[in-house]
Order: C-alpha cells, then sequence, then structure tokens
C-alpha cells in the first residue's frame, strides 16, 4: 500500500511539474504575434511597445536569485503555488486595457515565471534524483511545445474569433488556474530547500566555483542566442529575400524542429559521465545554422540552416537545465545554482536583442550581429564544455 501510495504521489507530482511547465513561456511569447496590435490599441511608441517583451526578461534577472531564499522561507511548493498565482493576477491586469496596467501586468508575469524557472529543477533534484535527465525532458519539452503553441494561438484568437488583444492575452488565465488546481496536492507535501542540505551555504559555493560559473555561462550564452533569433530572424531572413510572412513562420519552425532535441538532450546526458562531447555537437550545429545564414542565397538553404539553429536551440536549453541538478549534490544547491545562472542568463538574454537592433541601425547590414551570433555560439561552447566536465560544483568528482 506504502509503495502504491508513493507511485501516485510521484504520478501527481509529475503532472504538475508538466503543467507548471505549460505556464513557463506562453504568457511571454503570445505577446510578440499581436504587439502592433497593442500599440495602435494604446497609442504607444514601437520603442516602448518593445519593453514589453525586455519587461519579463528583467524580472527573471532579478527574482532568479530571490526565488531560491523564498523556497528556503516557505517551501519549494507553495513557492511554486505562489508563482502561479502572481501569473495569473499578471495576465488578468495586463489584459484590463490601460497602459500602466499592461506594464504592472507583464511585471507580475514575469516574475511568477522567474518562480518556476528556477525552483523546478530543484524539486526535480529532491524528488528525482537518479531520474534528472529523464524529468528534466518531459518538462522541457512541455515548456517548449507551449511556448511555440503560444506564439501560435494568438493572431486566431485575436482576430480570428474577434476577442481582441485583451481577450487574447487574458485566455492564458485558464492554463495558470487549472495549473493551480492541479499543484495542490503538492502543499501537503512541501520541502524547504534548507532542510536538505546540512553543509555550508550552498549560495557561496556557488559565486566561487568555476563549474558554477560556466554552466551559469552556458545558460546565459545560449538565451543570448535564443531571445536574439526570436527577435531578429525574420529580419535576416527577408534581408535574402524571403518574403517576411514566410519569414515569421521560421520562428515557429526554428521552435518546432527544436523539440525532439529538447527532449533526447537530457535523456542522453543523464547517461553520460561528461557532456563535453554533447556541447561540442551543439555548438558545430549553431554554427552551421549561423554561418548558412550569413551565405545561402535560396529559401531552401536558409531553411535547412534555420533547422540547424533549432535543433542546437532545442538541445542546448534542455542540457543547460539538466546540467544545474546534474553538476550539484542536492535540492539546495541545484536551486541557488539555478537561480544564479538564470538571473545572469537572461540579464544577458535581455541584452542581446538591443544591442543587435543597435547595430543593425549603426551599421544597416545583418553582418555583424551575425558575426557577433558567431563569437557568442564558440563563447558558448567554450563554457559548456567546461560546465560539461565530471565535477560538482564543490569541487569533488562525481562518482558513478
Amino acid at each position: 500500500m506504502v509503495s502504491k501510495n508513493a507511485n501516485i504521489s510521484k504520478a501527481l507530482l509529475i503532472i504538475g511539474i508538466i503543467f507548471v511547465a505549460f505556464n513557463l513561456r506562453p504568457a511571454i511569447t503570445s505577446v510578440g504575434p499581436i504587439i502592433e496590435l497593442i500599440r495602435s490599441d494604446l497609442g504607444i511608441s514601437n520603442g516602448v511597445a518593445g519593453f514589453i517583451t525586455t519587461l519579463p526578461l528583467i524580472s527573471f534577472a532579478i527574482l532568479s536569485i530571490l526565488a531560491p531564499k523564498l523556497g528556503q522561507m516557505i517551501g519549494n511548493e507553495r513557492t511554486i503555488f505562489l508563482g502561479l498565482m502572481v501569473l495569473c493576477i499578471g495576465i488578468i491586469t495586463r489584459s484590463l486595457g490601460f497602459t500602466p496596467t499592461l506594464f504592472l501586468g507583464t511585471l507580475l508575469v514575469g516574475v511568477g515565471v522567474a518562480i518556476g524557472n528556477v525552483l523546478i529543477p530543484s524539486i526535480v533534484k529532491l524528488h528525482f534524483p537518479l531520474k534528472v535527465g529523464i524529468i528534466t525532458s518531459i518538462y522541457t519539452t512541455a515548456m517548449n511545445t507551449f511556448a511555440a503553441f503560444g506564439s501560435g494561438v494568438s493572431i486566431p484568437l485575436a482576430k480570428g474569433q474577434s476577442l481582441g488583444w485583451k481577450w487574447a492575452l487574458a485566455f492564458w488565465t485558464v492554463l495558470a488556474v487549472i495549473a493551480m488546481i492541479i499543484w495542490l496536492p503538492q502543499l501537503r507535501n512541501n520541502h524547504k530547500i534548507s532542510a536538505s542540505y546540512s553543509g555550508p551555504s550552498s549560495n557561496g559555493v556557488m559565486w566561487r566555483s568555476p563549474i558554477a560559473w560556466q554552466v551559469t555561462l552556458f545558460m546565459g550564452l545560449q538565451s543570448f542566442l535564443f531571445y536574439c533569433t526570436v527577435a531578429w530572424l525574420p529580419e535576416i531572413l527577408e534581408s535574402h529575400g524571403m518574403q517576411l510572412s514566410i519569414a515569421g513562420w521560421m520562428v515557429s519552425l526554428m521552435q518546432l524542429v527544436g523539440l525532439p532535441t529538447t527532449f533526447l538532450a537530457p535523456v542522453v546526458a543523464n547517461r553520460l559521465k561528461s557532456q563535453k562531447m554533447m556541447v561540442c555537437v551543439i555548438g558545430i550545429v549553431y554554427l552551421t545554422g549561423i554561418m548558412g545564414l550569413m551565405f545561402a542565397q535560396t529559401n531552401i538553404l536558409l531553411i535547412i540552416f534555420i533547422i540547424c539553429i533549432g535543433a542546437a536551440q532545442g538541445a542546448s536549453i534542455s542540457l543547460a537545465l539538466t546540467m544545474i541538478g546534474l553538476r550539484t549534490k542536492d535540492s539546495r544547491q541545484a536551486a541557488n545554482l539555478s537561480g544564479m545562472a538564470q538571473s545572469i542568463g537572461y540579464l544577458l538574454a535581455a541584452i542581446g536583442p538591443t544591442l543587435v537592433g543597435f547595430l543593425f541601425d549603426y551599421t544597416q547590414s545583418w553582418l555583424m550581429p551575425l558575426v557577433i551570433f558567431i563569437a557568442i555560439s564558440i563563447l558558448m561552447t567554450i563554457a559548456g564544455v567546461g560546465a560539461g566536465r565530471n565535477r560538482y560544483v564543490a569541487g569533488e568528482s562525481i562518482q558513478l
């Protein structure tokens, strides 16, 4: 009976993690396709409208450091539930139709998502220490699937169903409420981060650990590349002669082709003592795709190189999240490494699209931004090779 109840509890936890993951991207990715509707309705400038997509990333950077402390104070499970509540309030607030509430709600959405981003790897490490790879595969695939879904349904909801941008954004409240209901059983088994670790401050260990910094840089640089390509890929493709309407669909294609590698990368990584070779393969595929964007002259070749970029992106984000579990000894270290990696990572991601836009405005060419992408992908690979070593953040070899 105990074993049966334990299996039911594990199954409910996995389902809960999946539904939390469903909510970690669509409230953000749903904005981009309808941002012009929002801008014209509220009478705001393009620059102000662009801040709608940057604000959640800034929230991620700030809250990623604070989320582990919240988990230590009130427990992982309660903090996740609190994050879902804040997310739900944020979605409703930004859908009220006023400029101040739009930005306040967007800020709250970023706060709610940041909590889930940081603490889910800690929960996985605590409850599934021997299955970090497969559980990470499941929830990152769920997260990325709904990220693509969020981008795809915004226009059909706003225009096809004649709901307008307010109801198209408010739609995601339903998903957040469902996740809160499914997460309720976890509140009975609330775990505080500090309870699982009896050693010295793991947060101090993070900032002194070369491995922690390498995981952080790998996370940050792959985030930089992802958000830059999501923001600017259509314009880059248009400069090669692709119709802008088709180029917009290429962003969805890029995310969809990454789903298989998103699932497979953590499974493979969990079976290897070192992930250095995996990182090298990802880096080569990324470089191939980016360099292809510099020289390809036909749509067919462009699509092939977009597939390369999408495959590398899917593998890199899920591998980065997997490394958080593989490079740490317990859930407290995992939470603190997750906070460090995602805080700095999303700060880099917030800088990236603006920097690329400035470079294009200055040079009136996509050559320099693509050269920057190449340099970032090389640095990402170097950091990933270091992060992929068979070591814990504290310096000990991992015994397998």
